[in-house]
């Protein structure tokens, strides 16, 4: 090969695969040295170096430079040259490949599914493929050899001389990532989410603030005619999803992450000591309250960071607490929200719930799906 080929090579494989020049030159270098090595039968002493302008070849070691043509290496040399530098370039693509998806971990992707191997639905991502195992599918969704797909980037990993990509259609930030896409005031940091809960496939709650008094948070979430959530919801293939206002205030949070249900802020009881809420409804709200197969109260306590305990004013008084008194406490006092005794060990003796509650907002979003 002569230098300008070697040249153009070096470029064409840069241009294609996205490898530095520089690596794709030490791997040359690498393998035509061992090549030679093996061709001379001298030590490891001896160094080859190419020209990053000309493209010349060098071989020299302590005794010297050494004048030969490559060439005369020999077909076997030749071949085994051909395979250390090809091996090279592989495992710098799996790097480039790596460092590219391990920054987009928790990042939205798009790809096209391609085939199913074993449990694992395979994605053509372009330039690689990324395996949705089971798992991480929604039950009820079916696919097809051909179908667009979203999905969220879970873990990137080293597999031998591949990367694997295992992305996730049921973790929570795939209703984050799709909503930053359809809502420009949440990609301006007009608009913030706070919290998102899922049961993928049935429900989500999804709780949003807003930077700006003027610009109504639901509101710029559901779109005109709901236009943005309905984009959101065809991309879930109908999973219901629950918008709510955010509150730094426990009772009011937990007040709108029960909506369907009407509840008043009065009837609301925490406990710091147990770290649990209960709610007094009326007969009519508390099938809403708790919802199909306790999903509504399950998915609030979830976006609380709360135990919910959903009560008739019935059962609130036949287990003997009055309005006022606060909620039922297995080992502690227990007092009404918003007056939360301080904690074992506190030097203050009284810690409103919403202080308590700011440790939970704080807190990542949950990836349990």
């Amino acid at each position: 090969m002569n230098p300008e080929d070697l040249l153009r090579m070096i470029d064409i494989l840069h241009r294609e695969k996205d490898i530095p020049k520089e690596t794709l030159f030490l791997g040359l270098e690498d393998a035509i040295a061992t090549a030679v090595r093996k061709r001379l039968g001298v030590g490891e002493d001896l160094v080859v170096k190419i020209s990053r302008q000309s493209g010349e070849i060098a071989v020299e070691d302590a005794d010297g430079e050494y004048e030969m043509d490559l060439q005369d290496l020999g077909r076997i040399a030749a071949q085994a040259c051909k395979q250390a530098f090809l091996q090279k370039v592989r495992e710098a693509e799996r790097d480039v490949l790596y460092d590219e998806y391990e920054t987009r971990v928790g990042s939205l992707v798009n790809g096209t599914v391609q085939r199913f191997d074993n449990d694992n639905l395979v994605i053509n991502l372009g330039r690689t493929e990324a395996f949705l195992p089971r798992e991480e599918r929604v039950r009820g969704e079916t696919f097809a050899p051909g179908d667009r797909i979203r999905a969220i980037v879970l873990e990137v990993r080293k597999d031998g001389p591949r990367v694997r990509i295992i992305v996730s259609r049921t973790h929570p930030d795939l209703v984050r990532r799709l909503f930053e896409l359809e809502v420009p005031e949440i990609a301006d940091n007009i608009i913030e989410i706070k919290r998102v809960v899922r049961e993928p496939g049935y429900r989500t709650k999804m709780a949003v603030i807003s930077a700006d008094p003027k610009i109504d948070c639901i509101g710029a979430c559901v779109g005109v005619r709901g236009s943005r959530i309905k984009a959101v919801i065809d991309e879930l293939r109908g999973e219901r999803i629950d918008i709510i206002r955010w509150s730094d205030s426990l009772e009011q949070l937990v007040m709108n992450g029960l909506k369907p249900a009407s509840i008043q802020l009065d009837n609301i009881y925490a406990n710091v000591d147990n770290h649990s809420v209960v709610v007094v409804v009326d007969e009519d709200q508390q099938s809403l309250a708790i919802g199909k197969k306790g999903q509504n109260v399950r998915l609030a306590s979830r976006l609380c960071g709360w135990d919910i305990d959903i009560k008739t004013r019935d059962e609130f008084e036949t287990e003997g607490f009055e309005p006022g008194e606060g909620s039922p406490s297995a080992g502690g006092a227990s007092s009404p929200a918003g007056e939360a005794p301080a904690e074992e060990g506190d030097d203050k003796s009284e810690e409103p719930a919403a202080a308590a509650l700011s440790r939970v907002a704080n807190a990542p979003p949950s990836s349990s799906g």
